[in-house]
């Protein structure tokens, strides 16, 4: 089976659009639609349904899927493997990161590593990290540069690389602003804009107020840190954010309660990291000498 071929079958799945797939490869939608027609002449099977523009894998698809991607790894792994043998870091280094961190800790350590490295490949994916957590889980990146899960998985290694201490925040004309000593019983007598449970940090926030037993007014989630610092500024409710993001908000002064995020890396115990893995993670184990 040609490699080009299971890509754009596997990327269709994901996706679930031919167009979206195709933008995500950089092909046009034809090209897309003649490697899966190749690829279904070649199987003898049809590999999708396409109902009232809608997508679904059909038997032969879902029975395709898991093997392709199997398929499609361990080639990925054998190119990498080869490359390796030089004890140079080359080829395809895929990261996944969180948004939260490609804005705020890693510019300058793509920077330096892009310039060390240049022989180098970087595929770079920015998402949740939640979902970078699965993308490695999965075999999908390498790497992932993440809020560390709050429970560990015993096929993940992960390092902590940096404290992300959080903060009360609301916006300067909010009455809570005008508070000296607030306590956690105050905030719940106003809208609160949480980031998504589904998210490590929301479920921080989320297991403080309900060990305390205090239940939160009519939360509003996103998982977009900086929608949620916007929103706070316009006096939307009050939020817990990173020292990063906290800008020209107040800071609620809570001294006696003191949370935090960890931030850093993580990848599957199982894979055996490429020469450009290894060369990333150095540089992030030595982030205080950037």
């Amino acid at each position: 089976m040609d490699n080009q071929n299971l890509k754009a079958f596997i990327t269709v799945a994901n996706c679930g659009s031919f167009s979206e797939a195709a933008d995500r490869l950089y092909l046009t939608q034809s090209a897309i639609s003649k490697r899966i027609a190749l690829l279904e002449q070649q199987i003898g099977k049809k590999l999708f349904d396409r109902i009232a523009r809608q997508i679904s894998l059909t038997e032969a698809g879902k029975e395709l899927l898991p093997r392709a991607k199997r398929i499609l790894q361990e080639y990925e792994n054998a190119l990498q493997a080869i490359n390796d043998l030089s004890g140079d870091a080359s080829g395809t280094l895929r990261l996944a990161i969180s948004h939260h961190l490609g804005l705020h800790r890693l510019p300058p350590i793509l920077k330096q590593y892009a310039q060390q490295y240049p022989d180098v490949s970087l595929d770079i994916e920015f998402m949740d990290s939640e979902k970078a957590y699965e993308q490695v889980l999965h075999g999908q990146s390498e790497v992932a540069v993440i809020t560390l899960a709050l429970e560990s998985h015993h096929n993940i290694n992960s390092k902590k690389i940096w404290n992300d201490p959080l903060r009360f925040i609301c916006a300067q004309d909010h009455p809570l602003a005008e508070l000296k000593k607030p306590a956690l019983k105050n905030l719940a007598e106003y809208p609160i804009i949480l980031p998504g449970l589904n998210t490590y940090t929301g479920r921080i926030i989320q297991n403080l107020f309900q060990k305390e037993g205090i239940p939160l007014k009519a939360p509003m989630s996103t998982n977009y840190l900086e929608t949620i610092s916007t929103m706070v500024e316009i006096g939307l409710g009050w939020s817990v954010l990173p020292e990063t993001l906290v800008r020209d908000l107040h800071v609620m002064p809570f001294k006696k309660i003191k949370i935090e995020r960890e931030l850093g890396y993580i990848h599957h115990t199982k894979r055996s990291l490429s020469n450009a893995a290894v060369a990333f993670l150095g540089l992030l184990d030595n982030t205080d000498n950037l």
